[in-house]
């Protein structure tokens, strides 16, 4: 729950994500909560089976209703209509939490994190760095369209929750395919492809960190990706880039990296 409500965090517009076992299985914005569930929800909705649920806004009859339909072992929502509530309160063993207030980036509270290690605790700041869209470095021949810098920075801030190796393709403002904790990470690129429900081709890719060889590109380049988002800093870069601009795929780097291990 509390890593659903931390993605949720991140966005603006309505947003709703799916969780399973602490990594995204669907997120979406749109213009109300209860689009940009149903999307969510469609991203994959094998592995939503017995998810957490995060949404940043109240949760309304509309929402209530189509939640109804599945097997959810918890949601969470600044709020619930009453009505909303009275439906989904009919669900047998799902669990309701309301934060009592806003949800969004403007409401978000950085804090000291802590680890348990062997003999004590690691007590470290939070490395959430927002990334500034005039600060991305584009490295190849051809830019991102304003439509493509878009989704990049959407996929960026999907890409930044899932476990590392983490490789994600977002159409718009929603994801189509994540692939999560792999060890390598042109195997979490073509497991993107293979859970994707509906066609890649014109997605742009999001990595958490930078491509040690250009066979990820590659992968993207055969699914159809015409845009990509990475920290960079690989002593390999250039092979990513010529990759890149072989395929006509715009990439831009960030300068930082997001693991999250965890």
């Amino acid at each position: 729950l509390d890593k659903a409500l931390d993605i949720v965090m991140d966005f603006e517009r309505p947003t709703a994500t799916i969780m399973k076992h602490t990594n995204p299985c669907g997120l979406a914005s749109d213009d109300t909560i209860a689009k940009a569930f149903r999307t969510a929800y469609d991203v994959d909705p094998l592995s939503a089976f017995g998810c957490v649920i995060a949404l940043n806004r109240k949760c309304d009859l509309e929402t209530a209703n189509m939640i109804h339909e599945y097997f959810v072992e918890a949601v969470i929502a600044p709020d619930f209509d009453k009505e909303a509530h009275e439906v989904l309160s009919l669900k047998k063993s799902i669990r309701l939490l309301r934060t009592n207030q806003p949800i969004g980036p403007a409401y978000r509270v950085r804090e000291m994190k802590t680890k348990k290690v062997q003999g004590g605790l690691l007590v470290q700041t939070d490395e959430d760095v927002p990334v500034d869209p005039e600060n991305l470095q584009v490295v190849t021949k051809r830019a991102p369209t304003k439509e493509e810098a878009h989704s990049l920075l959407f996929a960026w801030k999907l890409a930044k929750h899932v476990t590392s190796n983490a490789v994600v393709y977002v159409r718009g403002e929603h994801a189509v395919g994540i692939g999560a904790g792999q060890m390598s990470r042109v195997d979490s690129a073509k497991i993107a492809s293979f859970k994707a429900n509906e066609p890649t081709k014109g997605c742009v890719m999001a990595s958490d960190a930078f491509f040690p060889f250009r066979d990820a590109v590659d992968a993207a380049a055969e699914a159809g990706i015409t845009a990509i988002i990475q920290p960079g800093g690989s002593v390999r870069d250039q092979e990513s880039i010529d990759a890149a601009n072989e395929h006509n795929i715009a990439m831009v780097y960030t300068g930082c990296r997001v693991f999250r291990h965890g």
